[in-house]
């Protein structure tokens, strides 16, 4: 089986992110792992670097055989990862459970590769280029594919994964796997649809923004829900993989009917989001395990107050967290805005149903930052905002000297991308052409590198520059131009209590508390188990338990589908020599009858 590789402008960009982002969790696991957490430090960083070269390989492969090779090597290295911890029972189950996803979407790949190649027996990615599939056979490869590299980005309803998986992998892992790995499948399903598959259909479009857009919804309500920090942040990730799959669809919906600017557009920014969501998302993971190594704790109803303790990380998680809830001017409000101007340019569509559809997506991806900001607020002010909720928080340390250089790398890519996005259309610009024949780069560097205009300044335009500029005055410059103007005079007092007199650590907000009024107006989104206190109860409290509908209507049916087939299966292995000779004359017996002329 030869192996072939190529490196194109795809690649390229998917490259880029690759090493970019895994530059900073590299450093910051050279610190982390030093001790390790379950498995020896040498054969975890072996894992480690495997994982790495897989993910390389993945984009680098130009045949079937070389990319499920490297797609495998890709999910038993993470898998491997994942339970790096695995004396814990919960840890090994949620491995499996990630192990048996990722395998049910790697059937799914290869198949798609089988229908590709149209019995052809080329499984080059050049061969499959050459075949003229039909429709019906393009839809097929399609579809399988959208199922097979969903599974591994975490599209509904294949996404119950990531929250199993995130909290029981070592933080550098689960910032490798949301940051990085996550977007080989979106790569997978860019080179499938528009450089394998052949021409697209417009209604591909609409299947992958439906479910891009209900994968957004569920993930950004569940997220604000949750108690533990990174069940919290994995949840986040099926929301932003969400929108990646939202804007694939608007993407194909364009380029079927030809509107090819449009088309360049959304997928400038798909790419944006995918280089943003890899830095921000990577930077607040580490900074979880950052958080947990110096608290031994995961649940944000005992953290709070640890601005006091870990300056660094508290200030670095800032820049994650204002970038993932889409806040200017940091990474995630670019991409955000660009693929909210692909919503508001597309009323030229030829159905009219689509014209009415299409403002709804918008509004909903509106609503899903919306949620996003509050997600973040509550995980950033209840971790680090506030009193010590727990005395043994102020033991806590911050970062050390590896695990800040990867921090301060990551806030930095952050920046970098929100502050020059034109500079970074300009790199990924040939993918765009690449996949699309048109490009964004040459509108946009039209009215200079400090200002992004995707279609015109007078229709929409952002200054990120001057955005920053303005903050940085105000914050540095505000409060002493007040001061001298007002009075000349400081006077230093505790902030207002509202009336009460308590104010512990108990006064402040609750994660739980936060998120009750999401629970309450999407209840219907949750399956909730509630504990309420009784006067009998000597030490009263309430809690309350979010759990996945999909657990429920899916996969906990199948499980004892599974369990039941392997009950009849073990009864039939009795072990009895004269059962197993009666099977065989039984199975005899039918063949006859059936082959009887």
């Amino acid at each position: 089986m030869p192996f072939h590789l190529r490196l194109d402008n795809l690649t390229a960009v998917f490259a880029l992110l690759v090493g970019m982002v895994s530059a900073g969790i590299s450093v910051f696991a050279a610190g982390y792992f030093r001790e390790g957490e379950g498995t020896a430090p040498g054969l975890m960083s072996l894992q480690y670097h495997f994982f790495l070269a897989s993910m390389l390989m993945v984009l680098l492969a130009d045949d079937a055989y070389a990319f499920m090779v490297a797609w495998e090597v890709m999910a038993l290295s993470s898998f491997f990862l994942v339970t790096t911890d695995h004396k814990h029972a919960e840890i090994r189950r949620a491995g499996y459970l990630y192990l048996l996803v990722a395998h049910i979407g790697a059937i799914a790949i290869l198949l798609s590769f089988g229908v590709m190649t149209s019995g052809s027996g080329d499984y080059s990615f050049a061969g499959m280029r050459a075949q003229q599939l039909s429709p019906f056979w393009a839809s097929a490869a399609y579809l399988l594919a959208l199922v097979g590299f969903g599974a591994k980005a975490g599209l509904l309803p294949l996404h119950v994964w990531l929250p199993e998986a995130h909290p029981a992998a070592p933080s550098p892992v689960s910032a490798m796997m949301s940051g990085v790995m996550l977007k080989t499948a979106i790569y997978g399903l860019l080179r499938v649809s528009f450089d394998l598959v052949g021409e697209t259909l417009w209604w591909w479009g609409v299947v992958a923004m439906t479910i891009g857009l209900l994968t957004a919804v569920f993930g950004v309500l569940y997220s604000t829900v949750q108690s533990d920090m990174k069940r919290l942040l994995a949840y986040s990730s099926i929301e932003n993989i969400g929108l990646l799959a939202v804007a694939l669809g608007l993407t194909l919906i364009f380029h079927s009917y030809g509107m090819e600017a449009l088309a360049a557009l959304a997928m400038t920014a798909l790419l944006y989001h995918c280089l943003a969501h890899a830095g921000f998302k990577s930077l607040l993971f580490l900074c979880t395990g950052s958080v947990l190594h110096a608290t031994r704790e995961r649940s944000l109803g005992k953290l709070g107050g640890l601005i006091h303790r870990m300056p660094w990380v508290a200030w670095l998680a800032l820049a994650g967290v204002i970038a993932s809830a889409g806040l200017p001017p940091l990474s995630g409000f670019v991409s955000e805005w660009l693929l909210l101007q692909s919503f508001l340019f597309s009323s030229g569509l030829p159905h009219s149903w689509l014209n009415m559809i299409v403002p709804v997506a918008a509004a909903l991806v509106a609503l899903v930052a919306a949620l996003a900001g509050f997600a973040m607020v509550k995980f950033y002010g209840i971790v680090f905002l506030g009193q010590m909720r727990e005395p043994a928080l102020r033991e806590a340390h911050d970062a050390g000297i590896w695990e800040r250089t990867g921090l301060v790398w990551l806030a930095g890519l952050t920046l970098a991308l929100g502050v020059f996005p034109s500079t970074v259309i300009g790199f990924i610009d040939a993918a765009t052409r690449q996949l699309l024949g048109a490009g964004l780069a040459e509108k946009v560097h039209e009215h200079g590198w400090w200002m992004l205009a995707p279609i015109s300044p007078e229709r929409a335009s952002y200054e990120p520059l001057i955005f920053l500029a303005t903050i940085v005055v105000a914050v540095l410059f505000g409060r002493q131009l007040v001061h001298r103007l007002y009075h000349g005079r400081m006077r230093r007092s505790p902030a207002w209590d509202c009336g009460y007199v308590f104010q512990g650590p108990r006064a402040q907000d609750t994660a739980e508390g936060f998120s009750q009024p999401i629970r309450r107006i999407f209840e219907p989104m949750f399956r909730m188990d509630r504990h309420f206190p009784s006067i009998r109860d000597e030490k009263p409290f309430y809690s309350v338990k979010v759990e996945d509908h999909f657990w429920h209507w899916l996969y906990l049916p199948l499980a004892r589908l599974a369990n039941g087939i392997s009950a009849l299966m073990i009864r039939l292995q009795g072990g009895r020599i004269a059962i197993y000779l009666l099977y065989s004359f039984l199975t005899l017996i039918v063949l006859l009858l059936v082959a009887r002329p």
